[in-house]
């Protein structure tokens, strides 16, 4: 049988969704370039969604955390409307993951060490960028991260305060496995009334 359909039963799988994220991630990170990309969707107060590719920075039992602009499109949504979906796609496994819940700000230390360890290019970016916002072209855009660097000089880049992290802290997770004919297994875990409990529930694809 072809390993992207591969039956998944409830049977086979953890009882913690935690553990079976980090059994699918690492399977993938065996044959996928980027197994840390993810979409995140989020929508402001209007109801509009909106969606983006992001890296995953971090997980543990907390959530899922990924960094961000406070002013650019998707932190003014979180701004307004604290929650998000997240989806892993990773095609070699035909796995999907999907991660919905409230969204929170990491602590401004938590985003200021991980600043710290970005590429001095990317934290310049960070700087000069008014992420989401429209710029005359490309030239100015440059010429701005320019004038920053020589502000700066040799010196230490620092952490605007506009640009940190996000935690999603999962609320429901659905693993997803290719089948033939298009009778794909969706395993959804949710809540089961405990901290640390989860049901598993089969869903029609």
């Amino acid at each position: 049988m072809p390993d992207h359909a591969r039956p998944l039963h409830e049977h086979s799988v953890d009882a913690d969704p935690f553990a079976q994220f980090a059994l699918w991630y690492e399977e993938a990170a065996a044959v996928v370039r980027l197994p840390e990309a993810m979409a995140v969707a989020t929508a402001g107060s209007d109801g509009r969604p909106s969606v983006r590719m992001v890296l995953l920075k971090g997980w543990d039992r907390r959530g899922f955390v990924f960094y961000t602009s406070y002013r650019g499109r998707k932190g003014r949504e979180l701004a307004q409307n604290p929650v998000a979906a997240l989806m892993f796609h990773w095609d070699p496994l035909g796995r999907q993951v999907r991660v919905e819940g409230p969204v929170e700000r990491l602590p401004a230390a938590e985003s200021d060490a991980y600043f710290a360890s970005r590429p001095r290019g990317a934290q310049v970016s960070a700087l000069a960028s008014e992420q989401s916002r429209p710029i005359e072209s490309r030239e100015l855009l440059e010429a701005r991260v320019e004038a920053r660097s020589a502000e700066l000089g040799q010196g230490p880049v620092p952490r605007p305060a506009w640009w940190g992290g996000f935690r999603v802290r999962p609320g429901v997770f659905e693993f997803w496995q290719h089948r033939d004919d298009r009778l794909h297994d969706r395993l959804v875990y949710v809540p089961d009334g405990g901290t640390d409990r989860w049901r598993i529930v089969r869903l029609q694809p």
